[in-house]
């Protein structure tokens, strides 16, 4: 692979150098690079604490000494370094990362010289930078020219090194050295300490080379790799903690044996402190590293080498401007390329791999022509793609055009000669494959699709569809592709409308599958308005050309409808292709008022309505052009509610994720529906793609809140200061229901409250009771219209949270509404709760950051949910009417869920808000439906969270794909 100069001694370099690569579930990464020191003749040991054993490393490279350290985590890597450096047995080792590449004649060099110089310990040359990407790497300068030779007495040499740092790391070390250090480094130091304790051991005990000549070329640090590490952040840093840790490392230094004992500790601890103050000024002013483009390579041609673009600046002085390292540096990316392992790179070439399969498919109509001037396309996306050179290089030869074959034939055999990735099994395991593999394995097999031919065929072909197929850019080719997914689908039930502003290709009726009208910008709603109305099918949705439809949307549309009575519109789900190409899925929820107006671009795109109750409604509105789908679906629910509205479980179309040009269209849209609605409401953005009302409510009813306390004093005090300090709304009192509590120092402070004749009240028991009747019997002395049930370990943070509230809780569709929970380190605790079948009621997006969009934007907007607990607001008479809490539920918290199951049942909804947010202590742990009683009697409902897509797990991370999910099509077909 790498051509590097033969040196006499090469022969022996097994017994005088060990690389020790370490790794940690990247086995990419770790392939990548045993292949590329393969033929490199020193000792390889490598470090593995990845969960699972690579059998197919030990297969692949027997020449390896592969160990595998479960024990050793991650978090672990003291330890692994500490064993890996005691395992060596050569003079010589170095340390190499798995995405890293260590040039081969810089090792051996940096041996040879360290050879020569039984006074250094330590040795390298100058190192770049690299990141990976789709089809180009880019190369970073990294390291400055430095004095190169640190040769002086140890005091010198030391702060001299550290503040001309090139982190010796991954340099050629003296084993002895290294084995040194680690046996006397205190077991638990931070990887930052580790770096800098290296430094200055190896500089205190021996002399230092940096050789001018190339040496390694290291992956870039950036924001989606898993380099995580800065010395800076512990070096620096002025707090009183950073400056104690300093003094109790330089502490550390001087108590073990170095050169520099001698001097004494208190002399070896001011050269420490000396030397940590040097590198820092050194890293922060650049003197030794700084990073910079040195070429952009773009390799997307099937040519001998890249295509470079240098950068404004030029480093001559460095030794990376020759041919021989251009040329290896080609080597190198051929490697990265054809073996991708980079998380940058994998997101790169995630769209590119997906439209190269895309462009593969074989569709109905197509010739050899057609299907190899879409392989032409797809090699113009990567030219690694082995899969698209072959079918290419078929193509070409089936046409006799031996011309263009030849080159593709001498570009496969390079693609041949190292290991290239198979492209199909890539595309697989990322997002998008994952998505079209999930995707095909919900198709019916050829029985179940006949049999529900033939049960359509009994109800005279079953309910029919319109598609108004919108073609604004006139875009032939972006019609075909919605045109074969429909041929290629396996429904036949459907016409399509095609409004195009270009050229109809025929002339057409519109008793006809296929009937084109010509448009304008100006006028295609009212044309196609028109034309809906002569569609005469039973359903009518609005798509665009390049939509593709599954194969199964529509079949499975036809067979659900089969036979059912009012229903008037059916959202479905979705994958959208993402600005990059990439695919994600959209699984909406069931049926969704709060989330439908927050979000409409995800959540009012592809319904399906009934034909009938569009014409009545007359069809789309013509001053909304952006807003065409959700100003119907707002007009219907203002006519009848939601009821009507259903959803089904299964992707309809693949489709061009929403952008923002709608927003100001949407927005105005909602707005006339909630005046419609009779509220002086105000709509605004909180953040992009999103909706907020304000329903400017003109009544400000009184609130109680009710915390239970029982001898919690310090939480209890925290959560009331809290309130008292952080609340805007005055119309409010609070109840503390007090259980019985025994602490002097608690009963006190109570006494204190009241005696203080403020608004809050104390509603005391003398025998201990159940925490839920402790709230129902404060329920019922409290004041307030509107009830508040704060969980007394929570603080409240925001000083609107009661308007918050109130917003939603005051309209009178609103049964219950929940606020948003978080811990003391910045993360979601819970947003609302998921009724997850056996897995019990899960909370969402636990573990989020606290800023964090979540699935469908769903954390930044108020949303319905199945259940809310912890921060939650009701009508008093509500609560009255429900008989209060369930004294038999276990936990305030399956009683909480019990209620808002029992609300969604009486027709209101459970709605969680972003506008009120509390810090909640300790642990939320307990299932809210252990209670056999509790599960027995909303068995239903935990069975199908009607706020929670089915084909997302339950078992697993919320809102993630149930990839197992499969499609019940015998009890469609029966």
């Amino acid at each position: 692979m790498q051509a590097h100069p033969q040196h006499p001694s090469d022969a022996s370099l097994k017994d005088r150098l060990t690389l020790v690569v370490i790794t940690h579930n990247r086995p990419a990464f770790l392939r990548r690079a045993l292949y590329f020191y393969r033929n490199y003749p020193a000792t390889i040991l490598v470090l593995d604490s990845s969960l699972q054993a690579d059998q197919a490393i030990v297969e692949e490279f027997p020449q390896v000494d592969y160990r595998h350290l479960p024990q050793f985590s991650y978090a672990g890597l003291q330890d692994k370094l500490t064993y890996g450096v005691n395992e060596v047995r050569t003079p010589f080792m170095t340390f190499a990362a798995v995405d890293d590449f260590l040039l081969h004649d810089g090792l051996t060099r940096s041996v040879e010289f360290l050879e020569q110089h039984p006074d250094y310990g330590v040795c390298h040359g100058y190192g770049m930078m690299y990141l990976g990407r789709g089809t180009q790497v880019d190369f970073y300068k990294r390291d400055n020219i430095v004095q190169e030779d640190y040769c002086a007495a140890p005091e010198q040499r030391l702060i001299e090194f550290m503040g001309q740092f090139l982190p010796p790391f991954y340099a050629v070390t003296r084993t002895g050295l290294l084995q040194q250090w680690y046996g006397l480094l205190p077991p638990g130091t931070n990887f930052e300490w580790q770096e800098i304790g290296h430094t200055f051991y190896l500089l205190a005990n021996a002399k230092a080379r940096i050789l001018p000549i190339p040496y390694a070329v290291r992956e870039v640090n950036y924001g989606g790799s898993e380099h995580g590490t800065n010395v800076l952040t512990v070096l620096a840093l002025q707090d009183a903690k950073s400056r104690q840790d300093r003094e109790a490392f330089a502490e550390f230094l001087a108590s073990i044996p170095t050169a520099l004992s001698v001097r004494g500790p208190d002399e070896v601890k001011r050269i420490a402190l000396e030397s940590f103050q040097a590198m820092t000024e050194g890293l922060i002013s650049g003197r030794a590293l700084q990073g910079c483009v040195i070429v952009r390579s773009h390799w997307k041609l099937p040519e001998a080498t890249p295509r470079r673009i240098f950068g404004e600046h030029q480093f001559v002085e460095l030794p990376f401007y020759n041919k021989p390292m251009f040329d290896l540096l080609a080597e190198l990316e051929l490697l990265i390329h054809t073996m991708p392992a980079g998380r940058q790179q994998l997101i790169e070439l995630e769209p590119i791999l997906l439209r190269q399969w895309q462009l593969m498919q074989v569709n109905g109509n197509d010739d050899a022509r057609t299907q190899r001037s879409r392989l032409w396309e797809a090699l113009t996306l990567s030219p690694f793609n082995r899969t698209v050179v072959q079918r290419l290089i078929a193509s070409l030869e089936e046409a006799g055009d031996e011309a263009e074959a030849a080159p593709l034939r001498s570009w496969l055999q390079r693609l041949e000669s190292v290991p290239c990735y198979d492209s199909q099994a890539l595309l697989d395991s990322l997002p998008s494959g994952r998505l079209l593999n999930w995707l095909q394995a919900r198709e019916p097999d050829a029985e179940q699709a006949r049999r529900a031919f033939e049960r359509l065929a009994q109800h005279q072909g079953g309910p029919t569809f319109g598609i108004l197929l919108l073609d604004l850019d006139a875009d032939m080719a972006k019609l075909q592709v919605t045109f074969d997914s429909l041929m290629n689908g396996h429904a036949r039930a459907f016409k399509v409308v095609v409004l195009t502003t270009g050229e109809p290709p025929a002339v057409t009726r519109a008793q006809q599958t296929v009937h084109f009208v010509k448009v304008t910008r100006q006028d295609y709603v009212q044309r196609m308005n028109a034309a809906a109305s002569q569609l005469g099918t039973d359903w009518v949705m609005l798509a665009e050309s390049g939509d593709r439809f599954t194969s199964t949307g529509l079949l499975r549309a036809g067979l659900e409808l089969l036979g059912v009575d009012g229903v008037r519109a059916v959202a479905m789900d979705e994958l959208q292709a993402q600005g990059d190409g990439s695919l994600r899925e959209v699984l909406r929820p069931g049926v969704n008022l709060d989330l439908l107006q927050s979000v409409p671009g995800q959540m009012a795109r592809h319904w399906l309505v009934h034909r009938d109750l569009w014409l009545e409604a007359g069809g789309f509105d013509a001053r909304y052009p952006l807003a065409l789908e959700f100003d119907l679906l707002l007009r219907l629910i203002g006519q009848a509610g939601t009821s009507g509205f259903a959803h089904l479980a299964e992707p309809l179309l693949i489709c061009a994720a929403p952008g923002n040009e709608s927003h100001d269209q949407e927005r105005a849209v909602l707005a006339l529906h909630v005046t419609q609605r009779g509220y002086s409401a105000a709509v605004g953005s909180a953040c992009p793609g999103t909706l907020q009302i304000d329903y400017r409510h003109a009544e400000r009813p009184m609130v109680s809140i009710l915390l239970h306390c029982q001898d919690n004093f310090d939480e209890l005090q925290a959560c009331m200061v809290s309130v008292i300090q952080r609340t805007r709304y005055q119309n409010q009192e609070i109840l503390i229901a007090d259980n019985a509590s025994r602490s002097p120092e608690l009963r006190d402070w109570l006494g204190s409250l009241q005696a203080a004749g403020s608004r809050v009240r104390v509603i005391r028991s003398e025998q201990a009771l159940a925490p839920v009747a402790m709230l129902n019997l404060a329920s019922r002395e409290a004041r307030g219209e509107y009830l508040v049930m704060l969980d007394s370990a929570a603080e409240v943070l925001n000083a609107n949270w009661l308007e918050g509230l109130l917003n939603q809780a005051q309209r009178p569709e609103v049964g219950v509404v929940g606020g948003k929970l978080l811990s003391p380190q910045g993360k979601v605790v819970e947003a609302g709760l998921v009724l997850a079948g056996d897995a019990g009621v899960r909370a969402a997006f636990a573990g989020e950051a606290k800023d964090a969009a979540g699935y469908m934007q769903r954390l930044q907007v108020e949303h319905g949910v199945a259940a809310v607990s912890g921060c939650i607001m009701l009508r008093a008479e509500l609560l009255r009417a429900a008989g209060g809490l369930d004294e038999q539920a276990p936990t305030v918290r399956a009683a909480q869920v019990d209620l808002c199951l029992q609300a969604a049942a009486a027709g209101l909804l459970v709605v969680w808000t972003p506008q009120a947010q509390a810090l909640r202590h300790g642990q939320v742990s307990e299932d809210a439906m252990a209670c056999a009683v509790m599960r027995e009697r909303w068995a239903q409902a935990l069975a199908q969270d009607p706020c929670y897509n089915a084909s997302h797990s339950r078992e697993g991370q919320l809102f993630s794909l149930d990839e197992a999910g499969r499609v019940e099509w015998q009890a469609l077909i029966a």
